[in-house]
C-alpha cells in the first residue's frame, strides 16, 4: 500500500481546480487520499500567493501541517502552487519544516515529487514552462456543482497585481478540451458549471483571435444535464451587448455576472492601468438593469490616491446601480508591483476604515434588495440538507444569483424530502442579513 496523502488547498477556485487535479493524478498513482492530516503521510498545501496575506497564510499552513510530524504520522510536507512559483527559493531556502516545493506547473509530476520526496530528497521543483493544468479531477465542492477553468495566466497587468508575474501570460484551454470536461463531469452528476479564470471574457483571443466566450457558453449549454452556467471574473470592458444579449436569453445561462471592478473613480481606474472608466462602467450597468441580470463585484479599498472624495464617490455608485453582492478589500502594496513605488500611499487604519465604511453601505444595499424579494419566486438548486422538525424538511441552497461560498443561501422549508442537486421553486418568505428564507411551491 503506498503512502496516505492529505491535502490542504488555499487561496481562489482556480487554485481549487488545480488541487482536484493533482487529488486524481495521486490517486491515479496508488495513493490514498485522507481528509485528516493525522493519518497522512504526506501532507500537501496547495498555494495562494497573490498577496501578503495569502502568502502569510500559507507559510502558517504549512508550519502547522509541519507539526504532525511529532504529533502523527506525517512524514514530509511538500508545498505546492503560486507561492511556491514565484517564492520557490525563498521559501525552499527559508524553512526547514518544509521537505519539497514545487510551483504551480508541477501538478502532473506530483506522484513522482512525492515518491522523491519520501525516499529522502529534499528538491526545489519549480518548471517555467506556463503549462496548463487539466485533466480529470476528484472534485471539492458538492457533487451537484464544479468549477470549470477556462484559462490561465493574464494580460492584463493591472498595477497592483502579481498574477501575471505568478501565472504568466493569458492562456485559453482548448474549446474542445473544455467541452470533454464538463460532459465528464455532467456524467458525474455535476448540473452547475461554474466559470472561472483571471478574466473570463478574454477566453479564446490566444488561440482563435478573437474572444469566444459566446461560442463556449453556446456549446456548453447544449450538453444535456447542464442546467446552470455561471460566469466568474468578466472584465467590464470585455462584455459586450451580444454576450449580454446571450446571457439575458439562454435559459440555462444564470442570471449573474461577476465584474471585478476595483473601482469607479476616473483617476484610479487609470493609475490601476484598467481599461474601463467610470462613464462607461455606468453604461454597463444601466444596461445589465434593464435587463434583469444581477451583478456581485469587489472594490480596492486605500489605493494611493484614494480620499474620502473617492470613497463617496464609490458610495454613490453602489447607491445607484445596486449589487446583490459585493467585496471590499484593503489595497495591499505588493514589491515588484507599479502601485507599490506610486506616492499617495494611504494609512493601513485608513484602508480599514474605508472598507468597513464600504461593507455598511453595501449592507444597506442588499437588505434593501432582500426586502423587495420577500413574495417572489425563485428557482433554486438544493445544496444540502438540514433537519426535521416533525412538519418541514430544512434544506439549503441557492438562487441564481448566488454563487457557492462567497454569497448568501436561501434557507428552504419543504413539506416534500429533497436531495442534493435538486432545484424547485421557492416563495421567498423573509430574509436574515445576506441570506433568504422560504417555502418550496408546486
Amino acid at each position: 500500500m503506498k503512502a496516505k496523502i492529505g491535502v490542504v488547498s488555499l487561496g481562489c477556485d482556480k487554485n481549487r481546480v488545480d488541487t482536484e487535479v493533482m487529488l486524481a493524478n495521486l490517486v491515479r498513482g496508488g495513493y490514498e487520499i485522507t481528509p485528516t492530516p493525522q493519518d497522512a503521510d504526506v501532507i500537501i498545501v496547495n498555494t495562494c500567493a497573490f498577496l501578503e496575506s495569502a502568502r502569510k497564510e500559507a507559510i502558517e499552513t504549512a508550519i502547522e501541517m509541519s507539526q504532525y510530524k511529532q504529533g502523527g504520522k506525517c512524514k514530509k510536507v511538500i508545498i505546492t502552487g503560486c507561492l511556491g512559483q514565484k517564492f520557490g527559493k525563498e521559501v525552499f531556502d527559508g524553512m526547514s519544516e518544509v521537505d519539497a516545493v514545487a510551483g504551480a506547473y508541477e501538478y502532473d509530476n506530483i506522484c513522482q515529487i512525492v515518491e522523491e520526496t519520501l525516499n529522502g530528497g529534499r528538491k526545489l521543483y519549480n518548471s517555467c514552462n506556463n503549462g496548463l493544468t487539466f485533466g480529470s479531477r476528484i472534485l471539492t465542492t458538492a457533487p451537484h456543482t464544479a468549477y470549470l477553468k477556462i484559462a490561465d495566466g493574464c494580460n492584463n497587468f493591472c498595477t497592483y497585481c502579481l498574477i501575471p508575474y505568478i501565472r504568466g501570460r493569458y492562456r485559453s484551454v482548448p474549446l474542445e478540451n473544455l467541452l470533454e470536461q464538463a460532459r465528464a463531469l455532467v456524467q458525474d452528476g455535476v448540473k452547475e458549471l461554474i466559470l472561472v479564470a483571471q478574466d473570463t471574457t478574454r477566453y479564446g483571443v490566444d488561440l482563435y483571435g478573437a474572444p469566444q466566450l459566446l461560442q463556449l457558453t453556446d456549446k456548453l449549454s447544449q450538453i444535456d444535464g447542464v442546467q446552470w452556467i455561471r460566469l466568474l471574473y468578466c472584465y467590464p470592458e470585455m462584455l459586450t451587448d451580444e454576450l449580454i444579449d446571450s446571457v439575458a436569453a439562454n435559459p440555462k445561462i444564470v442570471k449573474y455576472l461577476d465584474i471585478p471592478l476595483q473601482h469607479i473613480n476616473d483617476d484610479i481606474l487609470r493609475k490601476m492601468n484598467r481599461r474601463s472608466d467610470g462613464a462607461s462602467v455606468r453604461a454597463l450597468y444601466g444596461k445589465l438593469q434593464a435587463r434583469a441580470i444581477a451583478v456581485r463585484s469587489t472594490f480596492i479599498c486605500g489605493f494611493p490616491g484614494e480620499t474620502s472624495q473617492t470613497v463617496s464617490e464609490l458610495e454613490d455608485f453602489i447607491q445607484k446601480y445596486p449589487m446583490r453582492n459585493a467585496g471590499f478589500f484593503a489595497y495591499s502594496r505588493e514589491e515588484g508591483t507599479a502601485a507599490a513605488k506610486f506616492d499617495g500611499q494611504v494609512r493601513a487604519n485608513t484602508k480599514q476604515k474605508y472598507v468597513k465604511q464600504l461593507y455598511q453601505t453595501q449592507y444597506q444595499v442588499a437588505k434593501r434588495l432582500n426586502a423587495a424579494d420577500v413574495g417572489k419566486i425563485y428557482k433554486c438548486i438544493v445544496d444540502s440538507y438540514d433537519g426535521f422538525d416533525g412538519e418541514y424538511y430544512s434544506y439549503r441552497g441557492r438562487t441564481e444569483f448566488m454563487t457557492p461560498e462567497i454569497d448568501g443561501n436561501v434557507y428552504i422549508a419543504s413539506r416534500g424530502k429533497l436531495r442534493a442537486g435538486d432545484f424547485c421553486n421557492v416563495r421567498i418568505t423573509s430574509f436574515a442579513d445576506y441570506d433568504l428564507l422560504g417555502e418550496v411551491v408546486e
